[in-house]
């Protein structure tokens, strides 16, 4: 079995922004789905102390759910993604001494009710040398406050300079049917190179590819992807394109397009050079992290019939608006 920072873990990870952010979930559905999923297998919880306000966030609801529940805390790993000062100007803060003051924060915030299984900078932040973030991050490990070490939307440069720091163990990227560059952009290559996982955020586009979005207006209102290109009208009717002819093989394979979906970013692994890809999809209830842990068997022949599903309609947009892009290094 698979570990991450000595724990084991399966294929299967949850996000947990959509719980927190917009109107969020009530406590009592979100340990419902919060014990659903770790009954099924579902341990690698990836959030962030901006997924919701300074004073309702990831830090918040996993206080409150490991309070009621001190148990399930060291079954989990908690990945926390943090650095970002700033949402509406993206301004981050990943040097040693800011790193220090957001860790000491989420502890604060945790109260000893689960350790910071990984930590670290949501995107790299463009004033402070990559070397140097890490370099923090590893002393905060050697002190006890983290666990792990983690990247996210990292380039293949940044994720070697990082590791001939530290040891780095997780890079979250976006991976998806409808974002596919870390398989030819050298990111994949790198993590495998040095045994570092790929936890693959918005594996289902936003919800793009589950099939349940086929206008704008199928986007709650208060939905931050409505300002995403991808999402804009016109790109969203090509992008429907693509989505129409997953949903059909899908209905070859008598699964759910985000079950494809899913599976397909899963499968990733057993290719040749490639590292562990855990997708952490987001889930409202606990039907929903049901369906989506059931793995599809996909063929060389199915896999090369996505293939050139992909090549056929490529994706119209870029993944973020244009001041987020900024801090993407791909």
């Amino acid at each position: 079995m698979a570990t991450l920072t000595g724990k084991p873990i399966t294929q299967n990870g949850l996000g947990l922004m959509r719980m927190t952010v917009m109107e969020g979930i009530s406590d009592e559905q979100a340990f419902k789905v919060l014990k659903t999923a770790l009954a099924a297998g579902v341990n690698v919880w990836n959030g962030a102390d901006f997924y919701g306000t300074p004073d309702s966030n990831s830090l918040h609801l996993m206080n409150r759910y490991f309070t009621a529940y001190p148990e399930d805390a060291d079954k989990v790993v908690l990945s926390i993604k943090s650095g970002l000062v700033d949402m509406k100007t993206f301004t981050m803060d990943c040097s040693a001494a800011g790193l220090c003051s957001f860790v000491d924060n989420a502890l604060k915030v945790l109260d000893g009710k689960k350790n910071i299984d990984i930590f670290g900078c949501a995107r790299v932040d463009p004033n402070v040398p990559i070397e140097e973030s890490v370099r923090a991050l590893a002393e905060l490990k050697a002190e006890g406050k983290i666990g792990g070490i983690q990247l996210t939307e990292v380039s293949a440069d940044s994720i070697r300079r990082a590791a001939s720091v530290a040891k780095i163990d997780m890079v979250e990227a976006e991976v998806s049917l409808w974002a596919t560059e870390v398989l030819s952009n050298g990111v994949a290559e790198a993590c495998a190179e040095h045994g570092i996982a790929i936890i693959a955020h918005t594996p289902l586009g936003a919800g793009m590819l589950t099939g349940a979005i086929k206008s704008v207006d199928d986007l709650p209102a208060n939905d931050h992807h409505r300002f995403f290109p991808r999402f804009h009208p016109d790109n969203l009717a090509k992008n429907r394109e693509l989505v129409e002819e997953l949903e059909k093989l899908a209905a070859e394979k008598g699964c759910t397009p985000a079950q494809l979906a899913l599976s397909w970013v899963k499968v990733q692994s057993k290719k040749p050079g490639m590292p562990l890809f855990v997708p952490v999809a987001g889930a409202r209830s606990e039907s929903r992290v049901l369906e989506n842990i059931k793995d599809v068997e996909l063929t060389e022949g199915d896999l090369e019939k996505i293939s050139s599903i992909l090549d056929s309609f490529p994706i119209a947009g870029e993944r973020f608006p244009a001041a987020g892009m900024k801090l993407n290094e791909y």
